[in-house]
């Protein structure tokens, strides 16, 4: 495991945020928004390819997750504000960064709003937002993320209670359990990939984020549901996006409406990838790309 280094940054109003560092300590900053549910926590394969890079590799908890404080009724927006945070903490004043799956929109966030600060930003599997127009939303989503977003806007109360419920089995599971847990997601492409240490990350970083309570991965949801509070056509810094066209989390047709709409996108479109093979395998590209942005 590479060795990691945990900080904490204050918001301007109030808020503790959770940091863990990694890769080099001297090297060019890069901040990752990970996925949801969240965690600050780094794989340790891309804290490893990111010191071989000569980069500081920066995640940190969404509010209400792990070590973070909850912020209900924030957007997608707001953590631009956060990520200013954290830079100001940590005396950066220019850095390069990439999001995955549910951190996809809030890296396109920091993309649009802080392009003093953003050099470059690498968007990996990111969903659409929920009113994409021209976008059939739910055309190829595996049944229980489906299920979860249509219940969350039709019964906000029912889909807490659910949630509540998830993450009480979330903190149970082990790594043999994943399969299981999201068989309706897993296409043949991602099970292949939810072995040994990659599978144990998942659960680990899991298991961490949830720990203070459902609040943040409640938040992220509604975020992510509801207007993301910022424009993709504002956004003006260099973008790369990756998808996969076997990916049943966050299907194909976001990856290629998301590319069709930000300005001067680097859209590689994968036809062999799925959803869990851009964290697993893919994160050596995207380092070397965001290392020319930098």
């Amino acid at each position: 495991m590479a060795a990691t280094v945990q900080r904490t940054a204050r918001t301007p109003d109030g808020r503790t945020l959770a940091i863990e560092e990694a890769g080099d300590p001297a090297g060019r900053p890069v901040l990752v928004h990970n996925g949801t549910p969240n965690s600050r926590h780094l794989y340790g394969p891309a804290a490893a390819d990111a010191a071989a890079r000569g980069l500081r590799l920066i995640g940190y908890d969404r509010p209400g997750y792990g070590g973070s404080t909850p912020q209900p009724g924030r957007t997608v927006a707001d953590c631009a504000a956060d990520v200013r945070a954290i830079c100001a903490e940590l005396g950066i004043e220019r850095l390069a960064m990439w999001g995955i799956s549910g951190g996809g929109p809030h890296l396109l966030a920091c993309a649009a709003l802080l392009p003093d600060l953003v050099t470059a930003a690498a968007s990996l599997a990111s969903g659409a937002p929920a009113d994409a127009e021209g976008l059939d939303w739910y055309e190829g989503m595996g049944q229980d993320n489906a299920d979860d977003f249509k219940l969350l806007k039709s019964d906000p109360e029912a889909a807490r209670a659910k949630l509540e419920a998830d993450r009480e089995q979330d903190l149970a599971a082990t790594a043999g359990d994943l399969a299981e847990l999201l068989k309706t997601l897993l296409t043949p492409t991602d099970a292949a990939a939810l072995t040994g240490e990659f599978a144990e990350y998942l659960v680990y970083t899991g298991h961490e984020g949830l720990a203070p309570g459902a609040q943040g991965w409640w938040d992220d949801g509604v975020a992510l549901a509801g207007p993301w509070g910022f424009e993709l056509s504002a956004i003006r810094v260099p973008v790369l996006l990756m998808h996969g066209r076997q990916d049943q989390f966050v299907p194909f047709g976001h990856g290629r409406w998301l590319a069709a709409r930000i300005p001067g996108v680097d859209a590689r479109l994968l036809d062999n990838d799925g959803h869990l093979t851009l964290l697993s395998n893919r994160i050596g590209e995207v380092h070397a790309w965001l290392a020319d942005h930098l």
